[in-house]
């Protein structure tokens, strides 16, 4: 089958299973159908994206991807990032499926690739690009899996076993080989975002950060950048101010305590660094939030 009709496939079978929740009963198998062009705001995990209609375009720190139908995005760590789908409408949604990548599958498979396929090259944790024939081909067959329960217990384990192995050996296996890989740089400077992930409203010290990734203040600052494209500091306000904002969902009038909450000392910085991301001042952005989520009390 070629490209286009396992696109085509994919689509029909999108269409059919997705949920509001993204979740499927495929474990670690997402869908995702969305009818508008909203700016997002989240935080991503180490994920592949497969778009089958559609495209979206993310923002990193300075850095934009961009990615479409027919092609991928892969994710190796916990970034906060920007998004919005291109073009998406309810006629014509934006639809894609997404896969959790786990480092324990990865690091097993790692062991069956041959040395001269792989390297340690360190880069930013998130890649776009085409999406291979027989990429295509794996992932079509696990969204067939839908359609039969009984047989994607068995075999869905299987399948996903095949599509890292697709990335691994492919165009994108650089990158992907890092979330295995216990001694890669992404790998070190993971263990630190997931520290500013639990702990972002704590002051935060670049020297303990760097000994928790084994580093010198130096190399973690550049390993780090290198990886989130960001400063340790710029990524901690990112995580803050997003985090912001999903409380001021539940406390709209209590900006000064939402800020404090966060980490923020200063009111005035408070809202000063949320008007710069999201556009409009934290109690103009909750309200204009509520009002397109009539389900909120």
């Amino acid at each position: 089958m070629n490209a286009a009709a396992l696109l085509a496939e994919m689509r029909r079978r999108i269409v059919a299973h997705a949920r509001p929740d993204l979740q499927t009963s495929i474990p670690r198998l997402l869908l995702s159908r969305v009818e508008t062009q909203e700016t997002d705001y989240s935080m991503t995990d180490p994920l592949l994206v497969v778009m089958a209609q559609g495209g979206k375009r993310l923002l990193l720190g300075e850095q934009v991807f961009e990615y479409g139908e027919g092609q991928v995005l892969v994710v190796t760590t916990g970034l906060p990032v920007t998004g919005h789908f291109l073009g998406a409408t309810p006629q014509t949604p934006a639809l894609g499926m997404g896969l959790v990548l786990r480092p324990a599958t990865i690091a097993e498979l790692l062991l069956e690739v041959p040395a001269h396929r792989w390297s340690r090259t360190a880069g930013p944790a998130i890649t776009t690009g085409a999406a291979a024939p027989d990429l295509l081909d794996a992932v079509a067959r696990l969204l067939r899996l839908l359609d039969h329960p009984a047989d994607a217990r068995v075999l869905a384990p299987l399948v996903e076993r095949e599509i890292l192995w697709r990335l691994l050996t492919g165009p994108h296996g650089a990158i992907v080989r890092q979330i295995g890989l216990a001694d890669s740089s992404t790998s070190h400077v993971s263990r630190a975002i997931r520290w500013i992930r639990d702990n972002y409203a704590e002051p935060m010290r670049i020297e303990d950060l760097a000994r928790m990734a084994g580093m010198s203040a130096a190399a973690f600052h550049r390993h780090f950048r290198a990886v989130t494209t960001m400063s340790p500091l710029q990524f901690q306000k990112r995580i803050r101010l997003q985090e912001a904002r999903s409380l001021l969902l539940a406390k709209p009038d209590d900006v000064a305590g939402v800020g404090h909450l966060v980490g923020y000392d200063s009111p005035s910085q408070f809202s000063r660094e949320y008007r710069r991301l999201f556009g409009a001042p934290p109690g103009q952005d909750a309200a204009r939030l509520r009002a397109a989520a009539p389900h909120l009390p």
